[in-house]
């Protein structure tokens, strides 16, 4: 018998801008204002059927890395302990739908991570990945600024009906990472993003992809839409997308549009490709040095 996982990735453009005519809006109000729109989203895809929801990185707001401004500090939340976790985890217990909740994480007193907490489908508090890699780039990436670098290293979760692991954006451009989490187990790699429009753009159709050939597992990708004010850095391009462990896209979202994408993922079709492109096998780690020195 076939083990089908059905999992969603919800893309959403940001509800409130951060500024109005030049003046800045609270960031409750703009924090509320996409949970509220989440919310619905996350209990259709449940309804219709999804065992994993995955939101977009910092789901509950603006891409807000675009400017160099303390303000957001007060984004951030207690993992799991924060208002925005506790939501999220009443609403995984209430639908039975395990959630993959990416947001503005406080550690203590001047101390934030970009993180992705996960929640099982009985509201279990699982853990939390921390970004490991951190961008520091225009046109507005500037994620240094903001953050520590992840000190959670390359966790998998165990849902009891599959493993899954979480990398955030970024992190996709290194392979160390995924690598880390197929070889520990992960059926499925989520990667919650926020991609712009340009140049580097044809990147978000081949390292997710790569990700899930070179390590013999699903990923979803998933990625915000729209162009976000003040800032105007560029368009989130969406485009959320499954891909299998043979590089094939499973489903597709649009370039601008709010959406719910789903696919059901067959976690027999790993040992399958597995068996025929046993990259785990040939690996050479005592060849493999000079990775890992500074």
């Amino acid at each position: 018998m076939a083990r089908v996982v059905r999992c969603s990735l919800i893309q959403t453009s940001n509800e409130v801008a951060a500024a109005v005519g030049g003046e800045e809006v609270a960031i409750g109000e703009i924090k509320r204002a996409m949970v509220a729109k989440h919310v619905p989203m996350i209990r259709q895809a449940a309804a219709e059927g999804a065992q994993i929801v995955c939101l977009q990185e910092f789901f509950n707001g603006p891409y807000f890395c675009a400017e160099r401004s303390q303000r957001w500090q007060s984004k951030a939340e207690r993992i799991p302990d924060g208002p925005t976790m506790q939501t999220m985890m009443a609403l995984a217990r209430e639908m039975r739908v395990a959630l993959v909740v990416p947001i503005h994480e406080t550690a203590g007193e001047g101390v934030f991570y970009n993180s992705a907490a996960v929640i099982a489908r009985d509201g279990t508090f699982l853990g939390t990945y921390r970004k490991a890699h951190l961008p520091n780039a225009a046109p507005g990436f500037w994620e240094k600024y903001h953050f520590h670098p992840g000190d959670s290293g390359f966790p998998v979760f165990d849902l009891g009906f599959c493993k899954i692991g979480v990398y955030l954006c970024y992190d996709r451009h290194f392979p160390e990472g995924a690598r880390v989490m197929g070889l520990n187990g992960a059926q499925i790699i989520f990667n919650p993003s926020a991609v712009i429009a340009g140049p580097n753009e044809f990147l978000w159709k081949i390292e997710p992809l790569a990700m899930a050939v070179a390590n013999g597992c699903f990923v979803g990708a998933v990625n915000r839409v729209g162009a976000e004010q003040p800032w105007n850095i560029g368009e989130f391009l969406g485009q959320s997308y499954f891909c299998n462990p043979r590089g094939k896209i499973l489903a597709e979202g649009s370039r601008d549009q709010d959406e719910i994408v789903t696919a059901d993922l067959d976690l027999d079709l790993i040992d399958e490709v597995r068996r025929v492109w046993p990259f785990d096998r040939d690996r050479r780690p005592d060849l493999y040095g000079d990775i890992v020195k500074a």
